[in-house]
């Protein structure tokens, strides 16, 4: 609701329940997609994200491939390619292992795997 209110005056989104980030349009977790996209010449498409709020939904969106954490909200689980184990339970490793480094043709087997 305050994103439609703001328009493209700013960039809203929930960082936790009770927090509403507010920032200029592109200062936002999918603006830095863009941004590390350019500077580093890597097109968006090979990019991967992993995070867990619903702050994270534009640079989910921005990325070739995204991953929650288990200890997401259901919400935040919709919009992604994959879903890790928790925080407490190593997730951001085992995301890393199991889709950023492996061997393309094992990347397609492991999405059939989640």
């Amino acid at each position: 609701m305050a994103q439609n209110t703001l328009g493209e005056k700013a960039s809203a989104a929930r960082s936790q329940p009770y927090y509403l980030d507010v920032t200029h349009p592109e200062a936002n977790k999918g603006a830095v997609v863009g941004t590390l996209s350019k500077r580093l010449g890597i097109p968006p498409e090979q990019i991967a994200t992993i995070d867990d709020m619903p702050n994270d939904a534009l640079m989910f969106r921005k990325s070739g491939f995204s991953i929650a954490m288990g200890n997401s909200s259901g919400e935040v689980k919709a919009q992604v390619s994959a879903v890790t184990d928790s925080n407490e339970n190593e997730g951001f490793t085992k995301a890393v292992r199991k889709f950023v480094l492996v061997e393309p043709s094992r990347h397609d087997q492991n999405l059939q795997d989640r």
